[in-house]
């Protein structure tokens, strides 16, 4: 047997910031909440790990007192549901979204950097 992957953890100076950005992003609700972490996840997969096969990650978002210093050499791409790609980006810039550069030169997906500075993609195809 293997594993499956359920959750991935993002050290941030302000987890419940950070978690509402992300859960406007992804349709996420916020699942548990402490001063010092918040973990949130899909309304349409509540039981989360304990469900057999498959299943959307939750994001867990941790306070730790060093800031970001670099690229990340891990990060989330999403995928534009209901609207072309240049709609979700400006739909991200409005949530507190930016534009950020990490050397992609001309490719099909922008890059935009969180609240707290930590880049993810919005790829250009649309996926259910």
């Amino acid at each position: 047997m293997a594993s499956k992957f359920t959750e991935l953890a993002i050290d941030c100076a302000d987890p419940e910031g950070l978690a509402r950005f992300w859960c406007s992003v992804l349709d996420y609700e916020v699942r548990d909440k402490t001063d010092e972490v918040v973990t949130i996840g899909s309304p349409q997969v509540p039981e989360g790990r304990d469900r057999p096969g498959p299943v959307p990650p939750t994001l867990t978002f941790a306070r730790v007192t060093e800031g970001k210093t670099r690229k990340n050499r891990l990060h989330l791409d999403v995928n534009p549901t209901d609207r072309e790609q240049d709609e979700e980006v400006r739909r991200l810039l409005a949530l507190g979204a930016r534009r950020t550069d990490v050397g992609q030169g001309d490719v099909s997906w922008v890059v935009l950097a969180d609240p707290e500075g930590n880049e993810f993609c919005v790829l250009a195809a649309r996926h259910p």
